[in-house]
């Protein structure tokens, strides 16, 4: 589950705002709130850094501090593993972003925010309050929150981050299946419903960038973010530790507003506007502000939903798909010289080959567990070579022959084994997950 995030100074207010004396009389903080304070900006800034440097290249040159700040954390990351918690990091962050480099990589933020504070503490003691630094804290944590809301909600209203069930999947047993292979396949079956909860998350992000809607827009994101954090939790999908983080800072925009909404809704009380205190006195930098803000969230609409439709074309419903795609059957085959009948005894032997989308292909044994692996394929040539997905230097070739469009034979190694199979493509194959559709009207419940 990559993260967009934007600027705080695209905050908007109201047009010609009149100076507000109240303002510059602001109350005192309690030492304890201006201490909580000084801990959640150093976490939410050390956080989200470099954002919003690193936002689709939003400024020129930006590199120059983005790459050092990031070999920075790369050298310093795994020196605290190795010699605080003793643990040999040799994993970069990937697709999981629950590695133990980005665990060690949230203490040390932590660790940091602390330090920062205390540091804080010691030379600022006679601050009042923080309230202006407050203001613009938000504003940094509601474009952060919201870019990432829309680049995750684009990427579902253009279904390319749950496609469509392939075919192996569909053959794999229901219990063989990880929990997260369970969720992709269950997100995946309904493009209605991936579109809803894309379209959810990108209507949360939207209002967040309005200082009127910001709190419905946190209030949605609390909404939306619940449930994909128990669903992180639930089903083992590796983004538990920045969805969590995503919530938590829905919850800190809400903040202010806790007292109101519990009024609002528990106490049947009246709940007062809350006030909205212009950022700039001249109004010259509100209307700056505001095309700013408008360009900045069209642009990132545009640029999540461009940047969807580009995966769904590349790895999604609308990539290539194989030229031998199908479910090939395993009639014959012989592993080094002998010949394997199909028979359910014998648990290893192939059963059926898939092809998919060009770049994979799948091996299901007699047992029905799968053998995965990525796939170089020219059929012109008759070739093709396999390659271990956990291992790239693995690689197996194999001759390919079609006497026939819907017979092929391979022959080749594979794992030290000399393999020989003839197989035959079956007629398209109709699946009941993904044809049994939608229907109004059910005489009785249809659960199979």
């Amino acid at each position: 589950m990559e993260s967009m995030r934007s600027s705080d100074v695209l905050r908007m207010v109201p047009p010609h705002p009149s100076p507000s004396p109240e303002r510059d009389v602001q109350p005192e903080w309690s030492p304890a709130r201006r201490v909580l304070f000084r801990f959640a900006f150093a976490y939410l800034v050390i956080y989200n850094f470099p954002f919003p440097l690193d936002f689709i290249g939003l400024i020129p040159h930006a590199e120059v501090i983005v790459q050092p700040y990031s070999d920075l954390w790369n050298a310093l990351v795994p020196w605290v593993g190795k010699h605080l918690f003793h643990v040999a990091i040799t994993v970069q962050p990937n697709g999981s972003g629950d590695t133990t480099y980005n665990y060690v990589q949230v203490f040390c933020f932590l660790a940091f925010a602390v330090i920062a504070t205390l540091v804080w503490t010691i030379l600022d003691r006679k601050r009042r309050n923080y309230s202006r630094l407050y203001e613009w804290l938000r504003i940094y944590v509601r474009f952060s929150l919201a870019t990432a809301m829309i680049s995750y909600g684009g990427s579902k209203v253009i279904k390319s981050q749950f496609p469509s069930p392939p075919i192996g999947r569909l053959l794999q047993p229901f219990g063989d299946a990880s929990p997260m292979g369970l969720l992709w396949t269950f997100m995946g079956a309904s493009t209605a419903y991936t579109v809803f909860a894309g379209a959810s998350e990108m209507i949360g992000g939207l209002l967040l960038t309005v200082r009127r809607t910001a709190l419905l827009g946190a209030l949605v994101t609390i909404g939306v973010m619940g449930n994909v954090v128990m669903l992180n939790f639930s089903y083992d999908v590796p983004v538990k530790l920045y969805s969590a983080h995503l919530l938590a800072m829905a919850f800190f925009l809400i903040a202010p507003d806790v007292r109101r909404l519990v009024n609002f809704f528990v106490l049947n009380r009246n709940a007062e506007p809350a006030p909205i205190q212009p950022l700039f006195q001249r109004s010259w930098l509100h209307r700056g502000a505001l095309v700013i803000r408008t360009v900045f969230v069209a642009g990132c609409v545009v640029l999540a939903l461009y940047q969807a439709f580009s995966s769904r074309n590349k790895y999604g419903d609308g990539a290539p798909k194989s030229p031998l795609r199908g479910i090939w059957s395993v009639e014959e085959l012989e592993t080094d010289g002998r010949a394997r009948p199909p028979v359910l005894t014998d648990e290893t032997r192939w059963r059926r080959v898939v092809f998919d989308y060009p770049g994979n292909l799948s091996i299901q044994l007699m047992n029905d567990s799968r053998l995965r692996y990525n796939l170089n394929l020219d059929v012109a040539k008759g070739a093709m070579v396999l390659i271990k997905r956990d291992d790239p230097n693995a690689k197996f070739s194999f001759a390919l022959q079609q006497p026939a469009p819907d017979v092929m034979t391979l022959q080749g190694v594979l794992e030290g084994h000399k393999i020989r199979a003839r197989l035959r493509r079956h007629e398209a194959q109709s699946f009941r997950l993904t044809s049994r559709g939608f229907h109004w009207i059910n005489e009785y419940p249809f659960n199979r």
